[in-house]
């Protein structure tokens, strides 16, 4: 595993460290990994959010409603 050395602020390091002591995690390591992975999800899913929009605003209008498309919807995929 790669290693990376990191300065942070006494108020960032307790934090970290009352986040561990709580028990959610092993060290202040795998902590800070679960915080890098769920930055990398969120990223993740902005760009899949921006690209369905950009879909939805390139698409023509449609006279059906938004109950009509939710229903059509469940109705496909019971």
């Amino acid at each position: 595993m790669a290693q990376m050395n990191i300065s942070i602020s006494e108020k960032l390091k307790n934090w970290v460290e009352n986040r561990v002591q709580d028990g959610g995690f092993a060290s202040n390591s795998d902590y800070i990994r679960d915080l890098v992975r769920r930055e990398q999800r969120f990223e993740e899913a902005q760009r899949r959010l921006q690209s369905e929009i950009a879909l939805g605003l390139a698409s023509p209008e449609s006279d059906r409603t938004i109950a009509d498309i939710i229903s059509e919807r469940l109705e496909s995929h019971p």
